[in-house]
């Protein structure tokens, strides 16, 4: 389950279909992420073929991110009960 996000667009997004801040051409890779991340218990739920999961460092340690489109990811952490936390959406480069 997602608890909480840092990007308004996705929070919109997810939480009433408002795809007003979210870029149309990246706008079905997201709700894809979003529906496979609110389903996820753990990080490896989100290590699927394509979706290149790794873990971040620096600023963003304890953050994984995977491809979204070009230089974007979509970044989480999970807290200690599985859900997903801090969701952000971020230009990687």
């Amino acid at each position: 389950m997602i608890k909480n996000f840092r990007h308004k667009g996705l929070k919109a997004l997810y939480k009433n279909d408002d795809k007003s801040g979210i870029n149309p051409d990246q706008l079905k890779r997201l709700r894809s992420l979003l529906a496979r991340l609110d389903a996820s218990r753990a990080v490896a739920d989100m290590d699927l073929p394509g979706l290149r999961l790794h873990p971040l460092q620096g600023d963003l340690n304890g953050f994984y991110a995977v491809n979204v489109s070009g230089n974007y990811r979509l970044i989480f952490r999970f807290d200690e009960v599985g859900n997903a936390t801090d969701v952000d959406l971020i230009d990687y480069h």
